[in-house]
């Protein structure tokens, strides 16, 4: 039925514009040859048909996306699916990875997955436009009396964040746009022999990533600035993409099931060394870190699992005022010390390792998180962030590449090998040389230092109609945001339909 209405509004549309063009064509001059308006006729009638039939096809698109959303990816209906919030948390990581996939060259994405990509992505975040509170406002009577009314606007964490992302997306596609006609760098095959590689044979755990090759002699002037320009726009992309997120998932309540899935005290949940070392008079976190064993991912990841455990352990005994599996000799300010201790280990570990995997508390959270508006916003900036750490990668590729033409492969500046290729951060030499461990808390420097440097790398790859949403964006990253402010929550998550 409703297809029959719209084929009948395009038939009308259709029929009123081929009037209005055959209407103009009589004023012509009466020498013209009638065969041609015939023709222009015809292929105009063919364009509306073919524009009318992709518009039916994008229909039938989204009717089955939203079908699939609102059945909660049960399709049978028998009401088994997941929440909408999960649902369309998983429409939007699902999307990206069939978009972006592995990003595994420093290239701009093609015309048609650019454009999938916008188009589904704003199917997807309309839904945010409905996401409403309740505002008052006052609304002037005829006879020039004031009353207060309520009003309805979108809420306010969306209406802050939604531009931003969006300005991050579009700052992140742009910059990849940069590169479209470059010449002076290119990728091998996977399947290149050593002696085409040479020195830039790739040595981690990603084999299957091309290998980039430069010219003899080096990158031009031009295309190292130019790489330097989009590594800072992508630093800063990625330093905010972060920021929201871990904001985000600080704000969504703990689930009851990780909490009962919990040890009984942190030292069991960190283990007797582990638990010695931070609980030690003195402490040095980057000390601590380097006596740990982060050979891999999986046990860097284990660390944060541990830790993020034993903090929402010792927040919620704090609270309950529970002290009987810490002893008695132990002060409350000995808890906040030690507290302190662990949380700012995990900064260093989020902040050093950007591509890490989500924790275990992370996952719990967005597995049974219920706001959809929170699920919109935290996958949008999750998959930000994963893109922007994997374009921070291909850059380095290429910056790796033009150094090894300029210094032997022993002299140039490696990564550590104690720790794992696949998690490197972009900026991970400056987060550990340049940056001071308040900076490290807070992913920023002062105010200041922010609006000097931040904003003009910021407008690189677009110029200055979004100016607004930068703006916004610029306090979301000069904003001093604790990401375990409320990991210690002892509220299980309900239902906030």
């Amino acid at each position: 039925m409703v297809r029959a209405v719209e084929q009948e509004q395009e038939s009308k549309k259709l029929t009123s514009m081929i009037l209005d063009f055959k209407g103009s064509n009589d004023n012509k001059d009466e020498g013209e040859n009638g065969l041609n308006s015939n023709v222009s006729i015809e292929e105009m009638v063919a364009a509306f048909q073919a524009r009318e039939k992709q518009l039916l096809n994008e229909m039938d698109q989204m009717k089955e996306k939203f079908a699939k959303l609102l059945l909660g990816e049960d399709m049978s209906g028998g009401g088994t699916g997941v929440s909408s919030a999960l649902a369309l948390s998983n429409a939007i990581t699902n999307l990206a990875a069939s978009v972006f996939g592995e990003q595994s060259r420093l290239e701009p994405m093609s015309t048609e997955r650019k454009a999938r990509w916008r188009k589904e992505m704003a199917w997807l975040l309309s839904v945010t436009d409905h996401i409403v509170e309740l505002v008052p406002s006052h609304q002037k009577n005829k006879d020039g009396s004031d009353m207060e009314i309520m009003v309805t606007k979108q809420r306010n964490d969306l209406l802050m964040n939604i531009p931003a992302l969006r300005t991050l997306d579009r700052m992140l596609i742009d910059g990849l746009d940069t590169f479209k006609d470059q010449t002076e760098f290119y990728y091998l095959s996977k399947d290149a022999s050593d002696s085409e590689k040479g020195n830039n044979k790739r040595e981690d755990d990603k084999w299957w990533l091309p290998t980039v090759k430069v010219p003899a002699d080096g990158l031009s002037e031009a295309a190292r600035k130019n790489l330097q320009v989009q590594k800072e726009c992508v630093t800063q992309v990625l330093k905010a993409a972060m920021a929201i997120n871990a904001q985000l998932l600080s704000e969504m309540e703990i689930p009851e099931s990780y909490i009962e899935s919990l040890p009984k005290n942190g030292r069991a949940s960190l283990g007797d060394s582990i638990y010695k070392s931070i609980t030690d008079e003195f402490f040095d976190p980057d000390q601590f870190l380097s006596s740990m064993d982060l050979s891999s991912e999986h046990k860097i990841l284990d660390l944060k699992n541990r830790i993020e455990a034993s903090i929402v352990i010792w927040k919620r005994k704090m609270h309950q005022k529970d002290s009987k599996s810490w002893g008695s000799g132990v002060s409350m300010e000995k808890r906040e010390l030690f507290e302190e201790r662990v949380e700012i280990i995990l900064h260093l570990i989020k902040h050093r390792f950007p591509g890490l995997p989500q924790s275990s508390l992370d996952i719990s959270k967005i597995e049974y998180n219920k706001d959809v508006g929170q699920a919109v916003l935290e996958s949008y900036s999750r998959i930000l962030e994963s893109l922007a750490h994997t374009v921070m990668s291909r850059i380095e590729d290429v910056i790796r590449a033009d150094l090894l033409t300029q210094d032997p492969p022993e002299s140039n500046p490696t990564k550590d090998d104690s720790r794992p290729n696949s998690v490197h951060g972009g900026d991970d030499s400056e987060s550990t040389n340049a940056q001071t461990l308040s900076d490290l808390l807070t992913w920023t420097t002062d105010q200041n230092d922010n609006e000097d440097q931040t904003e003009p790398q910021l407008e690189t790859p677009k110029e200055n109609n979004d100016q607004k949403n930068l703006t916004k964006l610029n306090m979301l990253i000069t904003k001093k945001i604790s990401y375990l402010e409320s990991l210690g929550g002892l509220r299980s998550p309900t239902s906030r339909h």
